[in-house]
Formats: structure tokens, C-alpha cells, sequence
């Protein structure tokens, strides 16, 4: 017994005949019908009574439909388990970000992935705007996307993955003048670094400040957001960032606090619905469990008594130094032997 016949007797069970399955399957009824005597051989048995020039299922027929359709599900499923590591092995994936979330987190989790799959390369795609982000992914240009939720886009699955927080970043040696906890309203005149006018984020922490009745005051506008915190450490004023980011600029003894009331909004990503590649299905749940990692050991760090900061710089620092640990054993950028033409 054979894969093929079990196909072969199947198709004339569903379709009701050797005629009208041959012409399912597309093979010569000859054949059909040479495979099916086969079959019964093998078995030594009759799987079907010849009446008149029609089959009718005999009882050993209709014991074999329900093991042979199990038999075909499940090696359709070890082809598809097969079919799935091998192209996440040497898959790609297109990311959709907006710019503003390009360096955090969409670069951060991409790199991440690719260290625990260096076959798989990637692009990240950046836009301006939400429904720019949107728009890659349901064209199909993109498989997922990054961006700030609530999404405006119907049609697309919208996952909430994290909540980003945000921190005043004021240069080195600037303490005194922002002890503790920052207010909103004490940033009344305080110059500001931002970014390029019209960006999501810029446009989101501008209309939050106006909202606590102070009018930003803009001592520098750059339009390249990785210009913020150089102007920062070097004395160009302070500026509003993501904490995860503020953790590069705390390393360099820029001062670091969190706000009153806090800054923060919902980060995740949206894809279509219905089955996506394999290297993008395990870059999403390789994610997830990276993000859940993360928090949970924030959470623990300010259960412990830490304040925010500073429990997300601690965990910074543990993750740092398990990468540093991690690259040494197995370098990321290796030289990958035997690649296939689609690799290069």
C-alpha cells in the first residue's frame, strides 16, 4: 500500500465513481483503476462491489476511509512541518515601521530574530505616517507591521505588544535642575530638542505638552530622530524619548527622568489575517516572548523598589551583558557557509 493509492481511493469515494475521479485527479482512468486492484490486492480484499457499471463501497471500503484520510492529514502535516523549517531556515521578512518606532523597537526585535536565525535576512520599510505603515501591509508589500494602536485601518489584525514609555533626557551634569520626577509643567521654558515637524511622535509629545498648558519651546529641530540625543549629551537642550532609547544616553551620564504625568502609548503590530510564511509567523512569536521577557523583568525589578528607570536600565544591562556572552560563543556575523543562490 501506497500514499498514491490511498489518494486514488479517496477521490472515487468522494467523487462517486473511477470516471469522474480520474478526471479530478487528472490521471488516465486506466491507470485509476489498475492502482485501485492493487490496492485491493495488497490488502486482499475487495474495497468496493461492482454493480452494473458502478462501485458501491464494500464493508473493508468503508473501514479504510477514515484511517486513510487520517493517514494523508498527517503526512500532509509532517510536509508542511518539513516545508516550514525550511523556509524559515532560509526565509525572509518584510517589515512595515513607522519611522518614528524604526530604531525602537522594530530594529531591536529584527536583530534579535536574526541572531537566533542568521539564514533569514529582512527589511525593514519605514513611513511617516500610520496609514502609510497600513497601506505596505495590506498590499501585501509587507507581511507585518509596526506601529503605535490604536490602527485606523479595517481589515488588518491590530496585536498590542507593548506599552512604550517615555523619559525627559537632559545633558550630563544637569541634575539639579530636574530632580526627581519631572511635572510636565516644569518643562515651561526648558529648551527642547525635537524632531523633524509633522512626525508622528514629535506631533503626539507636542500636542501632550500643549494639553498640560505648556508651549514647547523648540531649542533645535533635526530632521534625522538619531541627531536627538548627540544634541542632547552635547548640551543642545533636553528632549522627550523613548526610555529605551534614553538607557544609551543614561550610559553617558546624561540625566534621565521619568514625567508627571507619565508619557506613554500602546506599540504593536497589525498583519493580515489568515496564514503568513513561516519566517514571519516565528519572527511574531519570537517576539512576543522576547517583549514578554523584557517587561516582566522591569515588573520585578520596581516590585523590588526600583523606579522605572532604573529598573529598565539594570535590565538593559543583564540583557547587554547575556548577549555579550552569547556573541562571543556563536559570532552574528559569522560567515555563512554553503548559501543558496536565494541567500545572496
Amino acid at each position: 500500500m501506497d500514499l498514491r493509492q490511498l489518494e486514488y481511493f479517496l477521490a472515487v469515494v468522494e467523487h462517486g465513481g473511477v470516471h469522474r475521479a480520474a478526471a479530478a485527479l487528472r490521471v488516465a482512468q486506466p491507470s485509476l483503476s489498475q492502482s485501485l486492484r492493487r490496492l485491493e490486492k495488497d490488502l486482499q480484499t475487495d474495497l468496493f462491489h461492482r454493480v452494473g457499471r458502478g462501485l458501491v463501497l464494500a464493508p473493508a471500503g468503508e473501514a479504510l476511509v477514515g484511517p486513510a484520510r487520517q493517514m494523508l492529514r498527517t503526512v500532509g502535516s509532517a510536509y508542511d512541518a518539513v516545508r516550514e523549517v525550511r523556509d524559515l531556515e532560509a526565509g525572509r521578512i518584510d517589515v512595515a515601521s513607522l519611522a518614528d518606532l524604526s530604531a525602537d523597537p522594530a530594529a531591536i526585535w529584527v536583530a534579535q530574530f536574526r541572531v537566533a536565525n542568521p539564514r533569514v535576512s529582512a527589511r525593514i520599510e519605514e513611513r511617516g505616517e500610520v496609514s502609510q505603515v497600513a497601506e505596505l501591509v495590506a498590499s501585501g508589500e509587507c507581511e507585518v507591521g509596526v506601529s503605535v494602536l490604536p490602527h485606523p485601518r479595517d481589515g488588518l489584525v491590530h496585536e498590542r505588544l507593548l506599552t512604550q514609555h517615555f523619559v525627559l533626557v537632559a545633558p550630563p551634569g544637569t541634575d539639579e535642575g530636574f530632580p526627581g520626577t519631572v511635572r510636565l509643567a516644569d518643562l515651561d521654558g526648558v529648551p527642547l530638542v525635537l524632531g523633524e515637524r509633522h512626525a508622528t511622535t514629535r506631533e503626539w509629545i507636542e500636542g501632550t505638552l500643549r494639553a498640560a498648558d505648556v508651549e514647547p519651546l523648540v531649542s533645535v529641530e533635526v530632521p534625522q530622530r538619531g541627531s536627538v540625543l548627540p544634541m542632547v549629551l552635547n548640551g543642545g537642550g533636553a528632549a522627550i524619548v523613548p526610555l529605551r532609547l534614553a538607557l544609551d544616553a543614561h550610559l553617558r551620564d546624561a540625566v534621565v527622568r521619568e514625567l508627571d504625568p507619565p508619557l506613554r502609548r500602546d506599540i504593536g503590530v497589525v498583519y493580515r489575517s489568515g496564514r503568513m510564511a513561516a519566517a514571519t509567523a516565528a519572527f511574531l512569536e519570537f517576539t512576543r516572548d522576547r517583549v514578554r521577557s523584557w517587561e516582566r523583568a522591569i515588573e520585578q525589578r520596581m516590585a523590588a523598589g526600583l523606579g522605572r528607570v532604573q529598573a529598565a536600565a539594570d535590565t538593559d544591562l543583564a540583557v547587554r551583558r547575556r548577549q555579550r556572552a552569547e556573541f562571543a560563543e556563536r559570532s552574528p556575523v559569522a560567515r555563512i557557509p554553503d548559501r543558496s543562490p536565494t541567500d545572496r
